[in-house]
Formats: structure tokens, C-alpha cells, sequence
């Protein structure tokens, strides 16, 4: 069971639903972020009134990035082996991986407000002042405004390897920037909060051939999904609810140079697949008086 967004017709805006199978039923909100703002059991109670009392529709042949509103994406860093390897690798300051992986307070940033969000099927940005960029697969939790695990996502937290690698004060600018938070398009529904474990795959194509793959299962987290969420929202109101990527398990050797025109496909069982053409962002330029 998955919500998802779409291009509702003939009213040409945006509209809610629930898909299960080949079907969608209808949901009577205006957004996902009202659907976020419930309460697990108001939630589900919700959905499965609308899977039994409405309609079953075909599914939409263009979803639309599944969050809304005043909903915000948060990531993770450093929550696995093979991230603190490789951040430590890249970096000018290697240690403070080290001791942040250790350490009782994780990492914890602001990626995306939900405008900024872009899914399946989307270019995808990679910096054009970085000379290493890579895409980050990773298992995003859909958290409500209660701070409960309601769904899961498909994440790719694209990353300017160079940048962060500089100096790690230079994060925000590695991480956010337009184009660079990808989503699955559907919320992947879990009624109870079992977020489970997860096999990870990601593969770079390039001219018709693979250039890298790698795989990591979401049990290989070194801090469970309650914690992160728990360090989230110990100091922050979501009233529309956050979706909070864990982080990544799967990051190429230091050599490798992601390309204009390269495919990044990133699948999680049991949750969703991304799959998005990487295009290098053009300067903006600005005319201030």
C-alpha cells in the first residue's frame, strides 16, 4: 500500500491518493501533509476507509514527488561503516567521522522543503564547482507529526564529495542546492512502524554499460530508525510530519567521477526505485542593485 500524488483530471492540480496493486482509491485531503499531520491509527483508519468505501481509479501515468506543504526532508550522516570510511577518506579533517560515528548525538541536517524535492524520472543535479560528486542511496522514514514511523521511502542525497571533503563547514553547500534530493514516488505504508530491513542496490550506467554498483542492507545502520527520528524531534515541531533519510551504506572509491548524462538507479526491496539522468548544474546568475 502506497500514498502517492498526482496530476488529478481534469482539474489540473495536485491530488491524493492510496494505491494498492494495479488500483488507486481517491483520499479526501487536499495534501499529503494533512495526511502527516494525523496520528498513526487516525491515518490507517483513513486509508482503509477510502480502500473500502471509494472507487478504484487506474493508476496515474505520472506520479508526482509523494510530500507537500510544510513538510521538510532531514538526512542523516555517518550512520554507516563504509560512510565514516569514506568521509574520512575525503576529508582534510578526519577525525571528527570518526568521533561522530561514536559518539550519542548523530548527525543530523536539513536537506529539502518539499518544493525542492524531485522523484523518479527526474534530472537529477550534480554541482558543476565540485569535481566529485556522487549520488547517496539511501532508506528514508516517513515520520508524522507525532514523531511515529508511518512509511518508507527510496532516497538519493546527492553530495558534492569535494566540497564537504575541503572543509566540512562546507556541508550545507555539499548537500543542498536545487535538484539534489530525490525521492521515491510512493510512500511505502507501514501500519505499525516496522521499518524492518531493507536490501539496498544502487548502479551508475554510462553509455549503455554499468560504471559502478554497489549493495548494503539498512540492517548494517549503526543507529536503529527510532533514535534518528527520536534526535530529530527532540528540539523541532513537524506539524506536517519530515521524512528523515538514515544515511548512506554504499559510496564509490574517491576516484570515481560521476558524468554529465550518467543514470543513477537506486532500488530498496520492499520499498520503491529511483531512477534519474545526472545533469551539471549551470551557474545562476543574479543582478543585485
Amino acid at each position: 500500500m502506497k500514498i502517492v500524488r498526482y496530476e488529478s483530471v481534469p482539474a489540473n492540480e495536485p491530488a491524493v491518493g492510496v494505491v494498492v496493486g494495479d488500483a488507486m482509491y481517491p483520499l479526501p485531503v487536499t495534501s499529503v501533509g494533512v495526511l502527516l499531520a494525523l496520528g498513526r491509527a487516525e491515518l490507517n483508519a483513513l486509508l482503509a476507509n477510502a480502500i473500502a468505501g471509494t472507487p478504484a481509479e487506474p493508476l496515474p501515468s505520472r506520479l508526482l514527488p509523494p510530500i507537500d506543504g510544510r513538510t521538510e526532508v532531514w538526512a542523516s550522516g555517518v550512520t554507516y561503516t563504509r560512510s565514516r570510511t569514506a568521509r574520512m577518506e575525503e576529508s582534510q579533517d578526519a577525525d571528527i567521522y570518526d568521533r561522530v560515528y561514536n559518539a550519542a548525538r548523530p548527525e543530523l541536517f536539513f536537506k529539502a522543503p518539499s518544493w525542492r524535492v524531485i522523484t523518479d524520472g527526474d534530472d537529477v543535479w550534480q554541482r558543476n564547482d565540485s569535481a566529485l560528486n556522487v549520488p547517496e542511496p539511501e532508506l528514508a522514514l516517513v515520520v508524522n507529526a507525532d514523531a511515529e514511523i508511518v512509511g518508507l521511502l527510496a532516497a538519493n542525497d546527492m553530495s558534492s564529495r569535494s566540497i564537504e571533503g575541503e572543509n566540512p563547514l562546507y556541508l550545507p553547500q555539499a548537500k543542498v542546492y536545487d535538484r539534489s534530493c530525490v525521492i521515491s514516488n510512493g510512500i511505502v505504508v507501514i501500519p505499525g512502524g516496522e521499518v524492518g530491513s531493507h536490501e539496498i542496490v544502487l548502479r551508475i550506467d554510462r553509455g549503455g554499460g554499468t560504471v559502478f554498483s554497489g549493495t548494503a542492507n539498512s540492517s548494517q545502520l549503526h543507529r536503529t530508525p527510532e533514535s534518528l527520528v527520536a534526535d530529530l524531534y527532540s528540539q523541532l515541531e513537524f506539524p506536517e510530519g519530515a521524512v528523515l533519510s538514515t544515511g548512506t551504506g554504499i559510496v564509490p572509491d574517491l576516484e570515481f567521477v560521476l558524468e554529465d548524462g550518467d543514470v543513477v538507479v537506486i532500488d530498496i526491496e520492499g520499498v520503491g526505485s529511483i531512477r534519474n539522468v545526472v545533469r551539471t548544474a549551470t551557474p545562476k546568475t543574479r543582478a543585485f542593485a
